[in-house]
């Protein structure tokens, strides 16, 4: 399919590859061990001072009903066997019959700001309830962001265009992998349409060909979006989030125990060393620390468990989840600290394999390249998830500033009628019940901890902002 500046994507959500892949691992997992939990999940705008018009929500509301239209096509069913091995028979089968259901799981509303009028141009905020089975609403979270940000872009701040996107992205690109950067581009839940996503990503595709040209030291390894990475032929990359972790806790209300459950039930459905980047924020790190340091659990059905001399099945592995998983990612608080955390982590467990650090909070060029330095210092392999920086980075046409993206999250709000919360080690990154936040905190002795660059309400910039050259 051709992208170009010319000939726009339709808008909205067409594809129901249209998602970031662990969106669909997590769903796979869940599909296996969690079919019938009860969940609902809670929207927030970082950003509170960009509301939507009643217009803009009108046509938010008009694309997340077309949500019920998009199913899984015969060509996507083929490529998801072909390029994503990991994703079992059983849950395959179940994706070829799934539909999303908005007008059952989902309530959007609109809140004036003032006195309502019904006017089209009045402004309000916007909230977006969902509730249902975890198997069925896990994969509203990535269009209902997309939608949410293209609609502003497409009514609020309108003053810019596709141009140079490609060519800026392609230059990025470039310097990433000049610098020997490792990037994949993550950039589906806050990008300005599905357009600009596909421009971005062709862009780098092209500075990728270029690199290996002219022998660059860096690589692009993919993107996170399914849809797009079935277009350009190439694997999607991705692995795990958050809510894997928050369900578990909720469901379980085992905080303690909650990291080491999550880990035991992915290798369960997937088995050792696949999709192994863990992530390890959820209730801060050094708290799951405790857990990926201790030997892996297999629960029955595990796949591809190495038999015993003997050849019986065992029931415990001789290697942590550490030694076995790849790496892992560092998704909030300060990147140097963690690296320094995980380094000390690795050499009291022993484990001497080089192991991957895949960095994905807000990042730039001047980010990745210095964490790149750091990282590789302490001998670890850096690669870089960017998202936003690529997708969603434009300029107004009449000011020459920039134009700032929303910062808005879905996250998992209760499972099995349980609170889902999730610390990080940032504590503007807290989401979910303030009370179990606390209650959580002090179980697992959390030590607070503040970022320089850990504000929420300022990530991208600020709309007064000069734009670099």
């Amino acid at each position: 399919m051709d992208f170009n500046s010319s000939t726009p994507f339709p808008e909205g959500v067409i594809s129901f590859l249209d998602t970031d892949l662990y969106k669909l691992t997590m769903q796979c997992a869940v599909f296996k061990y969690y079919p019938d939990v009860p969940v609902t999940y809670a929207f927030t705008n970082r950003t509170p001072e960009k509301k939507l018009s009643r217009k803009a929500f009108a046509w938010l509301c008009e694309q997340i009903s077309k949500l019920g239209n998009i199913s899984l096509s015969d060509d996507e069913l083929r490529y998801l066997q072909t390029h994503c091995k990991y994703l079992t028979p059983p849950y395959l089968e179940f994706l070829k019959e799934f539909r999303l259901k908005p007008r059952e799981q989902l309530n959007p509303t609109f809140h004036p700001v003032g006195p309502d009028t019904g006017a089209e141009d009045e402004l309000g905020d916007i909230h977006i309830d969902i509730s249902g089975k975890w198997v069925d609403t896990i994969l509203y979270e990535i269009p209902l962001l997309a939608l949410t940000s293209e609609a502003y872009f497409k009514f609020m701040d309108t003053d810019w265009n596709y141009d140079g996107q490609e060519e800026k992205a392609h230059s990025k690109g470039i310097q990433l992998l000049e610098a020997g950067c490792i990037l994949s581009e993550f950039g589906s839940r806050r990008r300005r349409d599905y357009h600009t996503q596909a421009l971005v990503f062709r862009g780098l595709v092209h500075a990728s060909k270029e690199a290996q040209k002219r022998g660059l030291p860096g690589k692009l390894s993919g993107t996170s979006n399914v849809h797009l990475a079935m277009r350009f032929n190439l694997p999607p990359v991705g692995t795990v989030a958050h809510e894997w972790f928050m369900g578990i806790a909720a469901i379980t209300n085992d905080y303690a125990g909650a990291s080491e459950e999550a880990l035991r039930r992915w290798v369960g459905c997937f088995g050792e060393g696949i999709l192994g980047i863990a992530l390890t924020d959820t209730f801060g790190t050094p708290a799951f620390l405790k857990a990926f340091g201790k030997p892996i659990s297999y629960l029955p059905g595990t796949p591809n468990v190495p038999l015993l001399d003997e050849g019986t099945r065992p029931t415990t592995s001789s290697k942590s989840y550490a030694e076995v998983y790849a790496g892992v990612r560092q998704d909030s608080g300060d990147p140097a600290t963690f690296v320094s955390t995980m380094r000390e982590f690795y050499e009291s467990q022993g484990v001497k394999d080089k192991k991957m650090i895949v960095f994905s909070d807000s990042l730039n060029i001047e980010k990745c390249i210095e964490y790149k330095r750091i990282s590789e210092e302490q001998g670890f392999l850096p690669t870089f998830g960017v998202g936003t920086f690529l997708t969603n980075d434009f300029v107004q046409l009449s000011t020459g500033k920039k134009s700032v993206p929303m910062n808005i999250v879905i996250k998992l709000s209760s499972a099995a009628g349980n609170p889902a919360i999730k610390i990080s080690d940032n504590i503007g990154k807290n989401t979910g019940d303030s009370a179990k936040v606390a209650e959580v905190k002090q179980l697992l002795g959390y030590v607070e901890k503040e970022w320089a660059d850990g504000d929420e309400t300022s990530r991208w910039g600020k709309a007064d902002d000069a734009v670099k050259p």
